[in-house]
């Protein structure tokens, strides 16, 4: 049977047929829906781990026990699980283990652009490309297989397009596997330098006889249609160009981006007068090809830098431009802006009028740094915001405590936040600490976190209590706030601010978009009382707006939050109720 799926959903599919029993992940866009979809089937264990890192060795200690496993990440989490995969690439696998990492070309919900082929390279790790749904399941399955058979963790890479699109996919039935018998084994999995050492020869080895497949798989194929021209790309890029290109060119579609092979490419380039090569980001294929004597183009034609289209492609390799429908005017833009009801807001508006420096972190809250708010000074990676600030606070000294917070998220905190917090109180800097404890994983669609008494499942969880544990750590002084009540909120930040000791608030209401929260009826304006003044509209609430100079709120997307009513000095704001 074929149905439509994501990219991601495949992947879940190839996750549960080829059986895997045990996935541990870390939300992150565009990754996120591999793991709740594989949390479906109940052959397979799944959870959401704090972080990448603890997710990444899961896997591996369930793979040393002889099952398939799995983790999942984006880009910049391969960042924080490089510890344990770069070591996992010396001491291999026993039951198969696939790691998902989806790289986000155009930065659609990223800090960054980065290629992760450069950390299947350097973690001397296998890595393979799909370029549809279709591909996504199959090369999942063959994932695991790869890896028992070259003992490497294989990293599939997606993108946010083959993660994202739909494409036909033919449902197959599972395949239960006994795990593999556990034998202790010191020299392979204890990597300490008399162990390690020995096993880099075969690592390379490996390398070598992974590469010397690839000139004769299925996962590397050739298309000849006779022409001068030939392609060679892997992934999304070569939907890209089979678009735009069509039969007017031979296509090599790289299956495995690392190791690559050799002689299959001479032999391709040989074929054709020309030969370019379309990838995103950076010019991986284009350099193996460089290195191996193959002359090719890329870079200098598509660029560094986002998405290739097909119409870049179509331009680059054919000379045929497209004709564009254009706006006469120029289009207003839509920057985005937290949602109507969105806990942050309040919080970030008393930020924005204290004037404080604010050490940024990842999330929804990092909204926070646009227009009007502007509260939000840098936002650098996952927990960096308590670290940032303490360095900031231990270069500029005692007026900078006085003067600048930390701002982190719940899930964030979890996830490594915590060894910031910990320096803070450890090597003493009076800094204040802000937790924006939403009670879920907001940025990438609700998914539970340490904090909130829920598994991936929904089952109850032991739940971490903030407090008590900021108070383990070593933080005496420990704020509540609700940033509905700015006033309160502004008072505790300012008290916080002026003491001699590091501090933690905790910023304290669920995420307007949670199903359980129940909202209160919509705001009105009483025209009668609004002098346009707009000082309503500083908190960037999209539910206000401006008509004929009186403020206007939409009952469709209003949720009763009261936030703009502290605004309004002259009572123009009040509830269905009044």
């Amino acid at each position: 049977m074929k149905t439509l799926m994501l990219g991601n959903e495949a992947f879940a599919r190839g996750l549960y047929e080829a059986g895997c029993k045990v996935v541990s992940s870390y939300p992150g866009t565009p990754s996120t829906e591999i793991t709740e979809a594989v949390a479906k089937y109940d052959e397979v264990y799944a959870e959401w781990a704090p972080n990448e890192k603890v997710a990444m060795e899961v896997a591996l200690g369930a793979s040393i026990a002889g099952v398939r496993s799995f983790c999942g990440m984006k880009h910049v989490g391969l960042n924080v699980a490089a510890d344990p995969l770069y070591t996992a690439g010396y001491t291999g696998v026993t039951g198969g283990m696939v790691i998902a990492v989806a790289d986000d070309p155009g930065m659609h919900s990223s800090q960054n652009e980065q290629d992760s082929r450069h950390h299947a390279a350097a973690s001397k790790t296998m890595m393979i490309e799909p370029s549809d749904s279709a591909e996504c399941k199959e090369y999942t399955k063959m994932a695991f297989e790869l890896s028992e058979k070259f003992d490497v963790p294989v990293i599939v890479r997606m993108s946010t397009r083959v993660a994202h699109s739909q494409s036909a996919v033919e449902l197959c039935d599972r395949e239960e596997r006994e795990p593999i018998p556990y034998k202790k084994d010191a020299g392979k999995y204890v990597m300490m330098p008399g162990n390690a050492i020995r096993r880099h020869p075969i690592v390379e080895d490996r390398m070598q006889a992974i590469a010397e497949y690839g000139e004769n798989c299925p996962l590397n194929t050739v298309e000849d249609n006779g022409c001068e021209i030939g392609v060679i790309t892997a992934g999304i890029c070569y939907q890209y160009a089979k678009e735009a290109l069509g039969d007017k060119v031979n296509y090599l579609k790289l299956g495995i981006v690392n190791p690559m092979p050799v002689q299959i490419i001479k032999d391709f380039a040989a074929k054709c007068k020309k030969v370019y090569v379309i990838e995103e980001l950076d010019d991986i294929i284009e350099t193996h090809c460089k290195k191996n004597g193959v002359d090719v183009k890329g870079k200098e034609l598509f660029g560094w830098l986002g998405e290739i289209s097909q119409t870049k492609i179509r331009d680059k390799i054919l000379g045929i431009q497209p004709e564009f429908n254009t706006f006469e005017d120029n289009v207003p833009v839509r920057p985005p802006v937290m949602c109507a009801g969105c806990p942050h807001r309040g919080l970030f508006y008393c930020l924005s009028k204290l004037g404080v420096t604010v050490s940024g972190d990842i999330g929804c809250y990092t909204l926070g740094a646009t227009a009007p708010l502007c509260a939000m000074d840098s936002t650098i990676c996952m927990g960096a915001s308590i670290s940032a600030l303490h360095g900031f606070n231990k270069a500029l000294g005692a007026e900078a405590e006085k003067k600048s917070v930390a701002v982190i998220g719940d899930s964030t905190f979890m996830h490594s936040g915590m060894t910031g917090l910990v320096n803070i109180a450890y090597n003493a800097t009076n800094s204040t600490v802000i937790i924006l404890d939403n009670s879920i994983t907001g940025m990438t669609g609700h998914q539970q976190n340490p904090t909130t008494g829920k598994n991936l499942k929904g089952d109850p969880a032991a739940a971490v209590n903030l407090e008590e544990l900021c108070h383990a750590i070593g933080i005496k002084s420990v704020r509540v706030v609700d940033p509905y009540h700015m006033a309160e909120t502004e008072a505790v930040i300012k008290e916080e601010l002026a003491k001699e000791e590091p501090s933690v608030i905790i910023s304290r209401r669920p995420c307007a978009l949670l199903k359980y929260v129940k909202h209160k009826p919509a705001l009105h304006c009483d025209q009668d009382k609004c002098v346009g003044c707009k000082q309503c509209l500083k908190i960037g609430c999209p539910a206000i707006s401006i008509h004929n100079k009186k403020m206007v709120i939409d009952h469709t997307q209003c949720v009763g939050c009261g936030i703009c009513t502290e605004m309004c000095k002259l009572g123009a704001i009040k509830g269905n109720e009044e």
